[in-house]
């Protein structure tokens, strides 16, 4: 009896510890980003540029819940794939440090880990929301809205009211995109959800700037979620019950460059985005 007492609890044991390296395994392969005290931190800061001529972007037609939708009869929506300010900064870009493995506390922006939905639109349209955090999506509209998440997650959303308020956890790194299932094809939007705080979204006028970099070299990325209309796609519309088209983009365009922190100091890098191809200009 003794003996089976212990097979008992030796058999208990072996469970609990099956059980915490399953759980503890994911963890501990997303945790090889350390955080420290920064001390003598740098700034990496620079800008994103257009060049050439601007391409013609799709514009949808809005042919939905139009009260709602579009208050002020505009009929069309601007997809929001491609902003340039008229001295060529290019808005929505995702510029971060790929292979920083140590440096400050997360601290991306709130704004950009929260999503609204305003007049069947995404606001932001480009989210920042590190590994293992939450993201919380709220709808100001009065009617049915359905976020659907596809890449490195994978939720279905309703929302059946103004007012209400969903958050989820993200727990794998990478990219997510956003689109509304319940018919209004032209609602889009990208999340970006970060291993560390060293990514930024480049402003209207294409700027960034990232703080607090601990001094060394690092591989800088800047990430476009791309702009060219490639084709349509079949969509169930969970309200009518009819099938509608959704607009397909190119993949997203990615390029990077080294760069050197020094103590105390700002280094600065300059990407160029074209239609042809990107190309990054001199950085230093």
């Amino acid at each position: 009896m003794k003996s089976m007492r212990i097979l008992s609890g030796c058999l208990g044991l072996m469970v609990e510890l099956c059980v915490f390296m399953l759980f503890a395994a994911p963890l501990c392969a997303q945790s090889g980003y350390q955080v420290i005290s920064v001390q003598d931190g740098g700034t990496i800061k620079g800008t994103v540029k257009w060049q050439g001529p601007l391409p013609h972007l799709f514009v949808s037609d809005i042919n939905k819940d139009l009260q709602v939708c579009d208050p002020l009869g505009q009929k069309h929506r601007d997809l929001e794939r491609l902003l340039v300010s008229p001295d060529g900064g290019v808005a929505n870009t995702v510029v971060y440090l790929k292979n920083i493995t140590a440096g400050k506390a997360m601290d991306l922006p709130f704004p950009r880990r929260f999503l609204n939905q305003k007049n069947c639109r995404y606001e932001p349209h480009i989210l920042l929301v590190p590994a293992q955090g939450t993201l919380t999506v709220k709808s100001s509209d009065p009617i049915l809205h359905t976020v659907h998440m596809s890449g490195s997650a994978d939720y279905n959303l309703p929302f059946v009211s103004a007012g209400q308020e969903i958050s989820r956890p993200m727990t794998r790194e990478g990219m997510v995109d956003l689109r509304c299932n319940a018919g209004h094809v032209w609602m889009n939007a990208e999340m970006m959800v970060a291993s560390n705080p060293y990514y930024a979204v480049t402003d209207a006028e294409g700027n960034f700037e990232l703080v607090d970099v601990p001094p060394g070299q690092y591989e800088i990325v800047a990430w476009h979620e791309g702009w060219r209309m490639i084709g349509e796609s079949p969509l169930y519309d969970v309200m009518t019950q009819v099938r509608v088209k959704r607009p397909v983009f190119s993949a997203p365009v990615t390029w990077s460059k080294s760069v050197t922190v020094a103590p105390r100091r700002a280094a600065e890098v300059h990407f160029t985005l074209g239609e042809k191809s990107p190309q990054l200009a001199q950085g230093h």
